[in-house]
């Protein structure tokens, strides 16, 4: 077949495009789809490309159905900002943090971990009415729908039977200048109940400690019939926020762009996710790559009228190496800029909790910033120190409580714990925390090597040893032995060693690694935090008892003590206590600030506190005192503990006399039920809890 010049074929394929020109520049970026050139339309006519279709399939059963669906509807995209008399301005920013929070499964269904226990609902409530949350630093104040003053308790003993309960942050953006937070919040309140279409039982704190005043807001989830409230999450997402919004917009006023325009300045160089990185993250999306700040550029409507702020923005992100400027104008934002940022927003957060804490105790100006350290997760390290502050952690929306410690080793430290382990932990007192010891502990090859061959362990004999080396232990030997029951009694509860009598125990022939074992598993889950004395240092330099200054003092292995912060403060408190023993005859001054104690100077010191305690316990209760001597049998009920100097002791009650002996963690959960057991050398208990079916844990 002839063919000629004319003749050709057309292959259509794929359409490629190299590089488009742009104001005599060559851009490189990936050209959009028609897709995506459809979407940028859509946004920037103020659309949202990913409803197109519907609502479509949501992630949860309060988003699917429930109350508030109509007005979330009309909220969900309402503009904020409008014109009037030729000037734009918007309604105010409120933020609206909010938590479904599940107290108790569906009829028939089974309680997992997502349900939250009745004691830390009590907690919670606790740490929102802590001391330091007003505008005079004092305790917070919980309010109702009627009544300046509620019961916090009432409420939640109402709630103890409901499935689940809401949790509300709402922070206006310019609530420093509320005249009347409560009014506020009632307002807010009753335009929810217009909205859901039911009365709301609920109960609010405010609090003033942060840079932004905030209100808390528990809502039973019930309805005024009784039933299950159910609200839908568009309502709890958006709803919320524009209806506080509105009311705060009442009383302060629309903001006028100018005022926004300066807000957004104060932002520019704000380590912490801001609006600005939002607007450049949204025009980077319509992009499909970058972020075009080009004046000449199509973009979105609030990047066009807040170009130079996004471009000192983009600049502070790039020494920050979250941005790069691909060419003149056209940015690209690294993907985890917004982790990082809110990241460092959350840690900018944490150091403001821990600069307040010390500034409350007049220690701000002596503790330097460089010493501050946060902890991400559990403690890793072991440190002691005295309890700066504690409150709800994170957002103060979970059930994670934060504890800020200024250590002896001159660092302030910051950690978040479970509430169940920090129950009995109060600013002032001295505690321990972290993980265990790197590597078996002394006392586990202790135990193993007095068992010998025979893998049986004897108390008795053991401490015939250490009385025969008292010279060069030192310390009492009866404590000494005493603690090693201790802690077979903790092994023996998670199954490594077997008590066979009250004089002998199975030991395993490998039991350093098993307590090594156990001691890292505990850590992790328990936190490890351990109160050493609830009194602070000036207490216990004058106490007629025994405090954790004797226990340092007289201890093997002493806490290590850093010539400066709260390290310090701990030498000069000891050394008053030194003379102070001296003073009182309880030792002889050696010179050089060394004294010389009797070995059994620290039991001698607590069997005073216990004496002088217990008789005034026993005499409240209408009891005869009864101390307890080493071998006697001790039975009765528990009826709670008493924290002294001396540190946590148990109150035993037989009906006829009362008793104090040393508290152990076993004892938490046999409060108000009958225990019994063998007292010990030293002081402690050899219980026999789980031995019957009664008295099984």
């Amino acid at each position: 077949m002839a063919r000629d010049d004319d003749d050709f074929r057309l292959r259509p394929g794929k359409i490629r495009d190299h590089g488009r020109a742009s104001g005599g520049r060559r851009s490189y970026g990936r050209p959009p789809s028609f897709s995506g050139q459809v979407q940028q339309a859509i946004r920037r006519a103020g659309g949202d490309p990913s409803r197109l279709n519907g609502p479509g399939k949501r992630s949860s059963r309060f988003n699917e159905r429930g109350r508030g669906v109509a007005a979330a509807a009309v909220l969900r995209d309402r503009n904020p900002w409008s014109r009037t008399t030729g000037l734009r301005s918007r309604s105010r920013r409120v933020a609206v943090k909010a938590r479904v929070v599940k107290l108790n499964p569906q009829r028939g269904g089974a309680r997992g971990r997502q349900f939250v226990s009745a004691k830390s609902i009590d907690a919670h409530l606790r740490y929102l009415q802590r001391d330091g949350v007003t505008k005079d630093g004092a305790k917070g104040q919980v309010y109702s729908a009627s009544q300046d003053v509620e019961d916090g308790r009432a409420f939640v003993e109402r709630g103890r039977e409901d499935r689940h309960q809401f949790r509300f942050i709402v922070s206006a953006e310019e609530g420093v200048e509320l005249s009347d937070p409560q009014a506020t919040t009632r307002e807010l309140m009753k335009q929810m109940e217009a909205d859901l279409g039911t009365r709301l039982d609920w109960i609010a704190v405010d609090h003033h400690n942060t840079g932004h005043p905030h209100t808390h807001i528990i809502v039973r989830g019930v309805t005024d019939e009784g039933k299950t409230l159910n609200i839908a999450g568009d309502y709890i997402a958006f709803g919320i926020r524009e209806r506080a919004s509105e009311v705060v917009t009442r009383e302060l006023g629309r903001q006028t762009e100018q005022e926004v325009s300066h807000r957004l300045e104060r932002e520019v160089d704000a380590d912490r996710f801001t609006r600005l990185d939002r607007m450049l993250l949204a025009e980077q999306r319509t992009r499909n790559e970058l972020a075009d700040l080009r004046p000449d550029a199509e973009t979105l409507e609030t990047a066009r009228q807040n170009r130079a702020l996004l471009i000192q923005r983009a600049r502070k992100l790039e020494r920050m190496g979250l941005a790069t400027e691909i060419e003149p104008g056209r940015w690209s934002l690294a993907p985890r800029a917004e982790t990082v940022l809110r990241e460092l927003g959350e840690r900018g957060d944490i150091i403001k909790a821990m600069h307040r804490a010390l500034d409350r105790e007049g220690l701000a100006d002596a503790r330097s910033l460089a010493g501050y350290v946060v902890h991400r997760g559990n403690v890793t390290e072991s440190l002691v120190g005295r309890v700066l502050d504690k409150g709800l952690g994170g957002d103060e929306m979970g059930e994670r409580v934060r504890l800020v410690i200024d250590g002896v080793d001159g660092r302030v430290h910051h950690f978040e714990m479970d509430p169940a382990h920090a129950e009995d932990i109060q600013r002032g007192m001295i505690v321990a925390a972290g993980a265990a010891q790197a590597g078996p502990r002394a006392s586990d090859r202790n135990i193993l090597a007095v068992a010998g061959k025979e893998g049986i362990y004897r108390p008795s004999k053991h401490l015939e040893q250490a009385v025969a080396t008292i010279d060069r232990l030192g310390g009492d030997p009866s404590a000494y032995i005493g603690s090693h029951v201790r802690r077979l009694e903790a092994l023996r509860r998670a199954g490594h060693v077997e008590r066979i009598d009250d004089d002998q125990w199975r030991i395993p022939a490998d039991l350093p690694e098993r307590g090594q074992a156990f001691d890292l598993a505990r850590d992790r889950t328990a936190g490890r935090v351990i109160v050493l004395s609830s009194s602070g240092l000036d207490q216990q330099i004058s106490h007629d008892g025994a405090t954790w200054l004797d226990r340092e003092l007289a201890s093997r292995q002493r806490t290590t003590l850093t010539n400066s912060g709260f390290g310090l403060e701990v030498m000069e408190a000891s050394a008053k206590r030194r003379r102070w023993l001296v003073n009182e005859g309880y030792a002889t001054d050696l010179g050089n600030g060394r004294i010389r104690a009797p070995r059994d100077l620290v039991p001698r010191l607590e069997a005073r506190d216990i004496e002088r305690a217990g008789r005034a316990l026993a005499a409240e209760r209408g009891r005869e005192w009864r101390t307890v001597a080493p071998g006697s049998p001790i039975s009765g009920q528990l009826v709670g503990s008493t924290q002294l100097a001396s540190g946590r002791f148990a109150m035993i009650d037989d009906g006829l006399g009362f008793s104090l002996v040393p508290w152990r963690p076993v004892l938490e959960q046999r409060v108000g039920r009958v225990v019994s057991g063998v007292a010990l050398p030293g002081g402690d208990v050899n219980w026999s809890l789980g031995r019957n079916r009664e008295l099984g844990l």
